[in-house]
């Protein structure tokens, strides 16, 4: 549920529901087109708001769930998020805090053609 709602958080830019489903203290890491990128969660949440989204500019949501690896209270998920003219693959960490699942750490890379 953790994962499908931050789909559909993204898709529709809902800074509330991003907020939900990741950790306060969760990092992100990418790469796009060979430039990297290392943002906190708040860095990230500008960037969302910062740009119109891509429900509101019309795109399908397109993203499916590759992979889940869950032990105990620690879990990672493997998704393609196809977004705003990229392919991203994303490499989503979990963890049970406090009863909730919630995502700790996101790596993320932009599949070129044939990737």
């Amino acid at each position: 549920a953790v994962i499908h709602r931050y789909f559909d958080g993204v898709h529709r830019g809902d800074l509330a529901a991003l907020r939900e489903v990741f950790h306060p203290s969760a990092i992100l890491f990418g790469e796009v087109r060979g430039q990297t990128s290392f943002r906190t969660l708040d860095s990230y949440l500008e960037v969302v708001a910062g740009r119109k989204s891509p429900a509101t500019l019309g795109y399908p949501l397109r993203a499916s769930l590759l992979s889940v690896d869950r032990q105990g209270a620690v879990a990672s998920v493997r998704a393609r998020f196809p977004l705003l003219g990229f392919d991203y693959l994303d490499l989503l960490s979990l963890a049970q805090v406090e009863g909730r699942w919630r995502i700790v750490a996101k790596l993320y890379i932009h599949l070129e053609a044939g990737g």
